[in-house]
């Protein structure tokens, strides 16, 4: 007597399909390769950075202040970690009266340089800018019509647009300045001026936002995950996204 009784399966009832051998070795090949692939390109990544700067800072490591001139053997990131003390003693130097002196007598000989200047001007104000709205930038994702009317691409929102351009434009709701990535490389794409109004502001992260466009869309955030957190009171989109409007209702 079978020991659920009656609860025998039917012939109708499907029965599970036994995968042939090489069909599950393919299988334990595709799980292990999701595993192994980003471990790997991550430690080749990392690798590869720390043998670069290795390469260029040992070589202005005074003999005395190097560990590899009294052992017998290389020491990886040690070139990283000394490019970290001199970033960070050069901080300080410029902190003081003394070393805005100094920095201050430098950029007047690079501003006198007329090729370097430009260059010296552009990059300065880019990292400033990017130190400067770290809490800000990039914290907001939106889509918006483009290449035309009908076809939506995933766009990097880094700020109101300010200045000359915004004035220039004349929208009475504002411009965003948005950061349209390419796929599968996001580091590289086009700078958008977007009417606010013209822009579908997103609930997902720029983390998610960053893996959708590197995977071409085939992977993408769960968003009914997000809808819990925001119906559990967790913030999920930046603080300084646009309030929603309300709407007055008359009596009828």
């Amino acid at each position: 007597m079978p020991p659920f009784g009656d609860l025998e399966p039917s012939g109708d009832e499907l029965k599970p399909v036994r995968l042939g051998f090489g069909t599950r070795l393919r299988n334990y090949f595709l799980a292990g390769l999701v595993i192994a692939a980003p471990v790997s390109i991550t430690i080749y990544l990392t690798w590869s950075f720390i043998s670069i700067v290795d390469k260029w800072v040992k070589p202005l490591i005074p003999a005395r202040y190097n560990p590899e001139h009294y052992l017998p053997f290389s020491v990886p990131g040690l070139g990283v970690i000394f490019a970290i003390l001199g970033i960070t003693l050069i901080g300080f130097l410029a902190a003081n009266l003394f070393g805005r002196s100094v920095l201050a007598y430098g950029e007047m000989l690079v501003h006198r340089t007329p090729l370097i200047s430009s260059v010296y001007k552009a990059l300065k104000q880019i990292f400033e800018t990017v130190l400067a709205q770290g809490q800000t930038s990039f914290n907001q994702v939106g889509l918006v019509e483009y290449p035309r009317r009908g076809l939506y691409a995933m766009v990097f929102i880094a700020t109101t647009t300010k200045g000359e351009v915004s004035e220039k434009l004349g929208e009475d709701g504002g411009t965003y300045s948005v950061f349209l990535p390419t796929t599968p490389n996001p580091t590289s794409g086009f700078l958008l001026f977007v009417p606010k109004d013209d822009v579908i502001l997103l609930d997902m992260t720029v983390e998610d936002a960053a893996k959708m466009v590197i995977s071409a869309g085939l992977v993408a955030p769960d968003y009914k995950g997000m809808v819990e957190k925001l119906a559990n009171g967790k913030k999920t989109v930046p603080t300084d996204a646009p309030e929603p409007v309300a709407l007055e209702t008359t009596k009828g």
